[in-house]
């Protein structure tokens, strides 16, 4: 236990900090494989071409909206529905943001401009736990996402023509996974855990109502719920 405590107290180097964020975000970089392969299937599906289709992936960088954006298309949705939903969909990235931001702030402007594109649900899950030179275990997390990503999406681009409709084969399912992952860990009191239940539920009954925005309304009344039940235990305690 003691070589434990001294190997950790033990000072790092930048670049074993960035293999650390390697490491540390691989397993999401995994779970998300169904994810990119979809993406740049759709994308082809959509009508964009072969280097389009990449673009997109490699400039957008943004699973669910890259997906949504897909679908609005295909379903002839005007551009200012689509831009509005995207705005939406990734609003929970100004949150990850705000959390970031004592860290980063102090950094030269190429990081953060950097880690700004870089900041996603997955790196977001893993950036919790700080560590010694901590802006480049987030870029080293941050950058193998994205490289992975992108791969995926090639694949998926490639896959698109020898394996039709590969939206069938509901690889939509690791969206799911994956953000349970990440829910999962944050889950650490009862008030969080009321509000991914509530989110969970309202979830399913605004889908099988054909409510448009579903998770998003979901999530705001779970938000709320997590934080009035915090209130109301507070009070009575």
């Amino acid at each position: 236990m003691l070589s434990e405590s001294i190997t950790e107290d033990r000072p790092i180097t930048v670049s074993r900090a960035f293999l650390n964020g390697v490491i540390k975000i691989l397993p999401l970089c995994f779970a998300v494989l169904p994810w990119g392969l979809l993406a740049g299937s759709m994308a082809i599906q959509a009508g964009l071409s072969t280097g389009q289709a990449i673009g997109m992936s490699a400039l957008v960088f943004a699973g669910a909206a890259q997906l949504m954006t897909l679908g609005l298309v295909m379903a002839g949705t005007p551009a200012f529905t689509i831009i509005i939903s995207v705005f939406l969909i990734t609003t929970q990235h100004y949150l990850y943001a705000l959390y970031l931001r004592k860290d980063i702030s102090k950094q030269p402007l190429k990081h953060r401009l950097l880690l700004g594109f870089l900041l996603t649900d997955e790196l977001f899950a893993v950036s919790i736990k700080k560590q010694q030179h901590y802006i480049y275990y987030l870029l080293g997390a941050g950058s193998c996402f994205y490289l992975c990503w992108v791969l995926f999406s090639i694949c998926g681009v490639l896959l698109a023509s020898s394996v039709p409709n590969l939206d069938q084969y509901h690889l939509d399912f690791s969206i799911v996974a994956t953000f349970i992952a990440i829910v999962i860990p944050f889950i650490k009191n009862i008030n969080t855990l009321v509000g991914v239940l509530v989110s969970v539920l309202l979830t399913l009954v605004f889908l099988s109502l054909g409510i448009k925005s579903a998770a998003i309304l979901a999530g705001v009344i779970g938000m709320l719920t997590a934080t009035c039940l915090q209130n109301l235990r507070e009070r009575v305690a």
